[in-house]
């Protein structure tokens, strides 16, 4: 075969692959959900002359395509494994660590900031503070990640918070995890700590309290197929499903779900068909929860001013508080401490994982 003819069968077979596409992209009804992305898709664009020439429209038009293209959740996969065949392994601020993926930490720009709020709120409080600041993957498997990676220094943040509390009491979350770092205390395709670590988390709060934490029981295993964000976010989409173990019944535990004004118990186990099964703890976020439990330890009130790293270690908590107050600034901005009076709280614990906290914008409410 001749150079040019070569060259236009080339650009014939170029030709079909590009209309075989397009003729897809007509065909194939628009989706409005990633299940695999676990996120909302861009929609067609509404036309508008003023959006045309102010450049919006065809902005949006651009992600529409791209959210649309024909067979996305394939393609990316198959762009995600070229790259790591090529060498990569950092995707989207995922590192892939032999089978686990681990979320890339940076600074927002707040963690000194918020370290601040932090200390105002120990002055302000009226009863006891406990800090626990959650260490993420990055840091407990800091040695697992790839040669020359760039990291938030977890570790020694947590130092830096640790030693400006002088009004509080410090909570090592960080040597909790680290001493059982050989045990699947994270889940291997989402950035939260499982049922095991969040024991952990439980047993070290309970322990600087001055209690004594409850033996860990048996786990039941209520999911063999879940994938998390970090499966979403990456494209590393041959990573085999992580677990999902419960050791807390929950029997004769109830949960106030403040933001839809229902009752429930522990765990909602509808989320466990969905992608996000790590909310059948308590329900997913939510401004407040108030897990009362009347056969508890004891009959005190603990505040819980959390991310939704907290929502597993929830159930461990309503084994020893009679009402376990989950706040969430992110939706519920108010003053922790006139909270703290309001509702007659005994304790306070502050419970964020160290990449939530350095970036929150709602820590301000710490201060207040």
């Amino acid at each position: 075969m001749s150079k040019k003819m070569s060259q236009r069968v080339t650009a014939l077979i170029f030709c079909v692959f590009l209309a075989g596409f397009g003729l897809l992209h007509i065909v194939l009804p628009d989706r409005t959900f990633s299940p695999v992305e676990n996120r909302n898709l861009a929609q067609l664009p509404a036309f508008s002359w003023s959006a045309l020439v102010d450049g919006s429209y065809t902005s949006k038009l651009e992600k529409y395509l791209e959210d649309q293209f024909p067979l996305r959740d394939g393609w990316m996969g198959l762009k995600t494994r070229y790259e790591y065949l090529l060498g990569k392994r950092e995707f989207h601020g995922v590192y892939l660590c032999g089978d686990m993926l681990i979320h890339k930490i940076e600074d927002s720009g707040r963690a000194e900031q918020n370290a601040g709020y932090l200390r105002k709120l120990t002055e302000k409080a009226e009863v006891p503070v406990y800090v626990g600041l959650i260490p993420t993957a990055a840091e407990v498997y800091r040695d697992s990640l790839p040669a020359g990676s760039e990291n938030f220094d977890q570790a020694a943040y947590l130092e830096q918070v640790g030693e400006g509390l002088s009004d509080a009491v410090w909570v090592d979350l960080a040597g909790a995890l680290a001493d059982h770092a050989g045990e699947r205390i994270f889940y291997r395709t989402d950035h939260h700590w499982t049922s095991l670590g969040a024991y952990y988390g439980y047993r070290a709060l309970l322990e600087a309290m001055g209690e004594t934490p409850a033996p860990l029981g048996t786990a039941e295993t209520v999911s063999e197929d879940f994938y998390g964000t970090l499966y979403s976010s990456s494209g590393v989409h041959w990573i085999a499903p992580d677990t999902i173990e419960r050791y807390i019944s929950g029997e004769n535990v109830t949960v106030e779900n403040f933001e839809k004004g229902e009752m429930h118990g522990l765990y909602v186990d509808s989320f466990l068909e969905e992608k996000d099964k790590y909310a059948s703890f308590l329900g997913g976020n939510t401004p407040l929860y108030i897990v009362r439990n009347p056969e508890a330890a004891s009959r005190e009130k603990l505040l819980v001013v959390r991310d939704s790293y907290s929502d597993a270690l929830a159930p461990f908590l309503s084994l020893q508080f009679a009402e376990v107050h989950l706040l969430d600034l992110r939706y519920y901005r108010t003053s922790v401490a006139e909270y703290a009076k309001e509702k007659d709280i005994d304790r306070i614990f502050v419970c964020y994982s160290v990449e939530n906290f350095v970036k929150d914008a709602d820590a301000v409410f710490l201060g207040q």
